[in-house]
């Protein structure tokens, strides 16, 4: 029987396209210094995918990694499971994109909406999915997010911090004692706007009024997601902790979506996250929404010192307003990286 077998990650892929914009090149378009972005931000620069790249080629690259690391077939993958919020288009699902990418033809495949909280609700998916099913053994599940097709270069509220990126992990059964346990979700609809994407859907199609307006870009109220974050960041830590019974100290690394460095790290400190135990990527890869969180937790298995047994703790947070944490007993998992990124030369006065 599968029914109530532990379920947990079983390799990672990540993938970065290469073309890197740098904060010089962004402070031009958003009339602002480099400085300025790096001194709010810690965001130094962020990856672009190409003109001809979506979000689904992306992902591919992500998911073909991810099934590497762990060892399998892409046939042999049954689900796939995307989280995004810059799907390729309205319909069909990014998703099957992927799956006629990478050739996973008998993979079940859908997509998961929930903005940069994304990959954690698609995990939760594909973890019931797998443990109730005689059929199915193995799951992609892959944030990625294409934002540069989304970005009005001169709202400097946006153009500064997101960007394009994906992550994947393949999920299937692993030892006792190891996987996903705790899974928390939640979501506010009241705030639904102040962070939003408003033309091009059916409540306000694409037209010649909503190219003029930029209603094609990405919008967010800035203050007011920074409070939730602020609010809502130590809250998942602390509900997490005490459903496991657990303290700050118990947890070996701790996992979250990646809006804002300079922000991540003050909640951290402000929580007692010993240092180095919250992993922080957002500096080198902006605020890649639903991959966020994903190429994080590739990292620390790849080069932060994840080992098995490890006890992680997964954050995330997104617009809708949604949230949700998870905690993972780590099962050994290696992660690879598709496609290496060549070194890029920030501008002058913003190493730290």
């Amino acid at each position: 029987m599968t029914r109530g077998r532990r379920i947990g990650v079983l390799g990672m892929g990540t993938y970065l396209p290469p073309a890197v914009r740098t904060n010089a090149e962004v402070a031009r378009g958003a009339d602002v210094t480099a400085e300025w972005i790096s001194e709010r931000t810690g965001v130094l620069e962020r990856h672009v995918a190409a003109p001809d790249e979506a979000a689904s080629d992306l992902a591919a690259h992500a998911v073909r990694a991810a099934a590497d690391a762990a060892g399998i077939g892409l046939s042999e993958i049954g689900l796939l499971v995307c989280g995004t919020s810059t799907p390729d288009e309205l319909g069909p699902s990014t998703a099957c994109r992927i799956q006629t990418a990478v050739g996973a033809a008998g993979a079940v495949a859908l997509d998961v909406s929930a903005a940069c909280s994304g990959w954690l609700f698609a995990a939760k998916v594909a973890h019931d999915w797998l443990r109730g099913s005689e059929e199915i053994r193995y799951a992609a599940v892959v944030g990625v997010e294409a934002y540069s097709k989304f970005l009005d270069p001169a709202d400097r509220g946006t153009a500064v911090l997101f960007a394009d990126g994906a992550a994947a992990a393949v999920l299937g059964p692993v030892a006792d004692g190891q996987g996903f346990t705790h899974f928390s979700l939640g979501s506010d609809g009241t705030l639904a706007d102040r962070v939003l994407i408003p033309a091009g859907g059916s409540r306000r199609p694409a037209s010649a009024a909503t190219l003029a307006d930029h209603g094609h870009c990405i919008r967010m109220d800035g203050r007011t997601i920074g409070r939730f974050i602020t609010e809502v960041f130590p809250r998942l830590i602390t509900d997490a902790l005490d459903r496991a019974g657990l303290d700050i100290g118990d947890i070996d690394c701790f996992i979250a979506h990646q809006p804002n460095p300079v922000l991540l790290r003050r909640i951290g400190a402000d929580l007692g996250i010993p240092a180095g135990r919250l992993v922080v990527v957002g500096d080198e890869t902006g605020n890649i929404g639903a991959a966020s969180a994903p190429f994080a937790l590739a990292r620390a298995a790849s080069g932060q010192g994840l080992r098995t047994g490890d006890r992680v703790l997964v954050a995330v947070f997104g617009a809708g307003m949604t949230w949700g944490s998870a905690l993972l007993t780590w099962s050994g998992a290696p992660a690879v990286t598709s496609v290496p990124v060549p070194a890029t030369t920030l501008a002058e006065g913003l190493l730290r």
